[in-house]
């Protein structure tokens, strides 16, 4: 089922990493009560749009930073997997988060008919109400940073 805009976000505890065994942790929705949060999931680690796009939010990472935002882009690979995506690409400005059992892509209703992760964002306020949802239907293109920082500027 898809979350709406409005809704209480979807609480989820999965485990995260900033690129490195060390850096591992587990991570909540729940857990962030009181900072805004960035929800990007996207398909797989190593893929090119998805390289693209989190290195363009990498890039960016002051625009959300300015906003007191949390950004955690998840995707059904392992922690390891995000570590060698991390290191082959300079690692990146947020934790990557392994969501091996799609429990949180079932909770935000990104799956798409082959079970495969669809590319959305959800813009989650300090309240945990989702306040910004994106549902990719190609997957081949992301949200601007512009766009988002826009949802969360509203949402502060």
């Amino acid at each position: 089922m898809a979350v709406a805009i409005g809704a209480t976000a979807p609480d989820f505890t999965l485990w995260a990493t900033d690129g490195t065994p060390e850096s591992r942790r587990e991570v909540s929705v729940h857990g962030l009560r009181g900072t805004p949060v960035v929800l990007v999931f996207y398909p797989a680690d190593s893929s090119p749009v998805c390289t693209i796009q989190l290195t363009a939010y990498t890039n960016d990472i002051r625009r959300f930073a300015d906003l007191g935002a949390q950004v955690l882009a998840l995707s059904p690979q392992s922690l390891d997997d995000h570590e060698h995506f991390a290191a082959v690409n300079g690692g990146f400005a947020f934790p990557l988060v392994a969501d091996r059992d799609k429990v949180a892509a079932e909770a935000y209703g990104v799956l798409g008919p082959l079970g495969f992760y669809k590319r959305c964002v959800f813009v989650i306020d300090a309240e945990g109400i989702v306040r910004y949802a994106h549902r990719s239907t190609a997957g081949l293109t992301f949200r601007p940073v512009e766009e988002i920082v826009a949802a969360l500027a509203v949402s502060s």
